[in-house]
């Protein structure tokens, strides 16, 4: 039998092979450099001081550099004139720092001059939108993990470019949390440098804007950016005082009380539901009060909350009135306590005030609280007339104000009958 001549094979040539991305990817490592070196042709020629230029010039680049693939170089040479190693120091191949960067901003650094070569960035990114992410996610917290290799100056600008960028949202404050690390917080320069983003974030937004930027970016704790020796709320409200950031003393302290009065107003909770003695809960009080003092008004009000949420009112609304007034009489000896002086006394009437004001149902007892508290030793008749006269609270004044004239009235005879005796 005659033999069939063999098939041909098939043969690839002709047809484009698709790499495999892990290849890519190896192939890629050492390529930043030559797109740093095409990027800086774009630019090499546009004197560095003509913003709108060298806007112009990248956005075209971007037209035809992978600028998504070479992100974190892009930014490195947009931030900082050049590659950077592990380590933080610059890629040395003998390459010149590029002609525009941030840190090219005048010195000692100016915002208004800083805010010029982020608006560079900003309409970069509102070209390539894309660029946003690397930037926030990798870029910056990379770029700060480094900040101990750098001078002085060069940080502050780092870190003034960083607040505007967070200001303007073309970065999360997520990014902050670089500055945690043990390297950076030793020797304050986490504190310093924060201190920077915040003064340059508060050129352009508010306290309240730049709170809900940190509540975002997942930054909890500032005390986290003191050295260990130094992470406690006083010094974090010192450090901002003395840097001329009272706004940002005032936000933390604040904060800081609403977590203390949140704690002590359930622990009051508990210890009423497990029955624990009135003389227990008041030296409960007043340890914590020993470890993380509020201030006394503010006390005043938590005792308040704690009690007053504990009572189990009933749904007739015609027995609520005597239940409160006999509950609160049941209070008094762990109030009384805490009532150190006419500003503590006026604090906890208008404590009451508030809270007849907001649950109705015992605003018509208001005169007959007022009455225990004061038979109870916990207000005095001059808290209550300093209240009357001008201390009130606005919520509901007007009503309040007429619901107790009767007992001021009796209050101020009484005490014109002991000048009178004396």
């Amino acid at each position: 039998m005659s033999q069939q001549p063999a098939a041909e094979k098939p043969s690839l040539q002709g047809v484009r092979i698709r790499a495999r991305k892990r290849a890519v990817k190896a192939s890629a490592k050492h390529e930043p450099t030559v797109f740093r070196d095409q990027l800086l042709k774009h630019i090499e020629n546009v004197p560095p001081s003509d913003f709108d230029a060298i806007t112009n010039k990248l956005v075209q680049a971007g037209s035809t550099l992978e600028f998504l693939k070479y992100a974190d170089a892009l930014f490195e040479i947009l931030l900082v004139g050049g590659l950077l190693q592990p380590g933080g120091q610059y890629v040395d191949d003998g390459t010149p720092l590029s002609p525009f960067s941030f840190l090219n901003a005048k010195a000692p650094v100016e915002v208004a001059d800083m805010k010029q070569y982020v608006e560079v960035l900003n309409k970069l990114i509102r070209r390539y939108k894309y660029l946003q992410r690397p930037l926030e996610e990798t870029s910056l917290p990379n770029l700060l993990q480094y900040l101990n290799r750098w001078p002085e100056d060069q940080r502050e600008k780092i870190a003034i470019a960083i607040g505007l960028l967070i200001a303007q949202g073309l970065a999360s404050a997520s990014c902050l949390q670089s500055l945690t690390k043990d390297h950076l917080v030793k020797n304050d320069l986490s504190a310093t440098t924060i201190t920077l983003v915040f003064r340059a974030y508060l050129s352009m937004q508010s306290m309240e804007h730049l709170a809900g930027a940190l509540k975002r970016g997942g930054i909890k704790d500032l005390t986290a950016f003191f050295p260990p020796n130094k992470r406690d709320d006083k010094t974090v409200d010192d450090h901002f005082r003395k840097a001329g950031l009272p706004q940002i003393a005032d936000w933390w302290t604040k904060r800081q009380h609403a977590s203390l009065k949140d704690g002590i107003i359930k622990a009051l909770q508990e210890m009423l539901e497990h029955g624990d003695s009135h003389a227990d809960i008041v030296n409960a009080i007043k340890a914590r009060q020993e470890q993380q003092p509020l201030p006394e008004s503010e006390l005043m009000s938590c005792i308040w909350q704690g009690l007053i949420s504990s009572v189990e009112w009933s749904a007739r609304q015609d027995q609520n009135e005597a239940l409160a007034l006999r509950e609160i009489t049941n209070f008094t000896d762990i109030l009384e306590p805490f009532c150190n002086g006419p500003k503590t006394e006026v604090a906890l009437i208008n404590t009451v005030q508030v809270y007849c004001y907001e649950d109705t149902r015992i605003i018509k007892a208001f005169p007959q609280v007022l009455k225990v508290l004061y038979n109870k030793d916990c207000i005095s008749d001059q808290a209550i007339i300093y209240w009357h006269q001008k201390g009130s609270k606005p919520q509901g004044r007007q009503h309040f104000l007429q619901a107790a004239q009767p007992l001021v009235k009796f209050l101020q005879e009484q005490e014109s009958e002991d000048e009178d005796e004396e």
